[in-house]
């Protein structure tokens, strides 16, 4: 009973700061991906819309970043929290060690190398196709762009459109003026007080219902124009024709593969793929995998820097779990780049990183479980004051400068 009792109290401990730290993570990354792309869809001429569809797909890219600080940063957090309440040292007491303190980070690493398999594996490859393909048929029109109101705007390869008024989503347009020119020279102009777009059974052709105006035809086998007033009148315009986006893969990126597909593109033969696009499937694949297993090390890492020394509340354990962490990741990517050029192997490029941070994590965590009065984040403090002295006499040495200068000119 006692163990559970300890075990849901640290579980409550760890998962405040998880949660909000994913939470703000997210929207943080979220909130610069979304000014980027509001500016890149009203460039367009795009519907708003398209813009949380495009944030929505971007999601699951940013989540696989938060996933590793989120369960750094809730385990630290917890575990620091426990040591400067001295509860940690209570447990201590009791006979409860390091290796059964690590029962409870270790059931959320499970879940969490879970879910990060699931989204590097399966939802970003499909969430990055998506984005990808919306950005296409945002380029090409595929997504419907918006007229604007008070301009001439081709809809058609031949044809102009101008409106007064938008309303409704622009379902409801008013004071319209339409022109279009054909091949065999004809042409039509239309002039409505108010009109809107309606689908057909083609999907090349667009109806445009206008009422209340005047239409004039016009061409070389005409005398003069022929003026027609009416009431309601349909006019059918063709849409121009719009590129298909490609399939998922088709570009050669190794992103918009799921891990089943990267295992066996990985082992295709080689007149299948170029040597290199192979190269770099291999290294995504052994990337991805990585990811999925490095969440089962940051434990180790978070508890080894969470308790601070005695009579100490330096927070230097968590920005040293920060900077280690995204030093680690941006080796890891750099790895990858380089087993992908083929510059070294891709198992000792991918693998050695995650060695070398998996002993570095171990080690620590043994300082603290195992050696007597061992403290890993005091041997970074010490090596941070020892790093801070030059930089503190500097600052005295400009202060004394400053009030001399100060006294001279008085």
């Amino acid at each position: 009973m006692l163990a559970a009792r300890f075990d849901r109290y640290i579980a409550r401990k760890i998962a405040l700061p998880l949660i909000g730290t994913l939470l703000i993570a997210a929207m943080l990354l979220l909130l610069d991906k979304m000014l980027r792309l509001f500016d890149f869809v009203v460039n367009e001429g795009g519907p708003i819309s398209v813009v949380w569809r495009m944030l929505g797909n971007s999601f699951p890219q940013y989540l696989g970043l938060g996933i590793p600080v989120g369960l750094l940063l809730g385990v630290l957090l917890a575990f620091r929290s426990l040591a400067m309440s001295s509860e940690l040292d209570a447990m201590r007491a009791v006979g409860i060690s390091y290796v059964r303190l690590l029962r409870v980070p270790y059931l959320y690493a499970a879940a969490l190398a879970a879910l990060t398999f699931v989204i590097v594996g399966f939802v970003q490859p499909m969430s990055r196709y998506t984005y990808e393909a919306l950005e296409f048929e945002l380029r090409s029109g595929a997504l419907g762009a918006t007229v604007d109101v008070g301009e001439f705007v081709k809809v058609a390869e031949d044809t102009t459109l101008r409106v007064e008024e938008s309303h409704d989503s622009g379902r409801d347009l008013r004071g319209i003026f339409l022109h279009t020119d054909r091949e065999d020279g004809r042409t039509a102009t239309a002039t409505a007080a108010a009109g809107q777009f309606m689908s057909t059974d083609d999907p090349d052709i667009i109806l445009l219902r206008l009422a209340e105006g005047v239409l004039v035809h016009d061409g070389p086998e005409f005398r003069e124009p022929r003026v027609l007033s009416f009431e309601n009148y349909d006019l059918a315009v063709p849409l121009p024709k719009i590129d298909v986006f490609r399939s998922r893969g088709d570009g050669e990126d190794d992103q918009e593969f799921t891990l089943p597909e990267l295992w066996q593109a990985s082992g295709a033969p080689a007149p299948e793929l170029a040597a290199a696009n192979q190269r770099a499937i291999e290294a995504n694949l052994h990337r991805r995998l990585v990811q999925v297993i490095v969440v089962f090390v940051i434990p180790l890492l978070a508890i080894s820097l969470a308790v601070p020394a005695k009579r100490s509340s330096s927070a230097l354990g968590v920005f040293a779990g920060l900077i280690i962490l995204v030093v680690y990741n941006e080796i890891s990517e750099t790895a990858e780049r380089a087993g992908a050029s083929g510059d070294v192997p891709i198992a000792w490029s991918q693998w050695g990183s995650f060695a070398v941070f998996t002993i570095m994590c171990l080690w620590f965590f043994y300082v603290l479980a195992f050696k007597p009065a061992g403290q890993p984040i005091g041997m970074l403090e010490t090596a941070f004051a020892q790093f801070a002295k030059p930089v503190k006499k500097l600052a005295r040495w400009m202060r004394m400068r400053m009030r001399r200068a100060r006294k001279a000119a008085v």
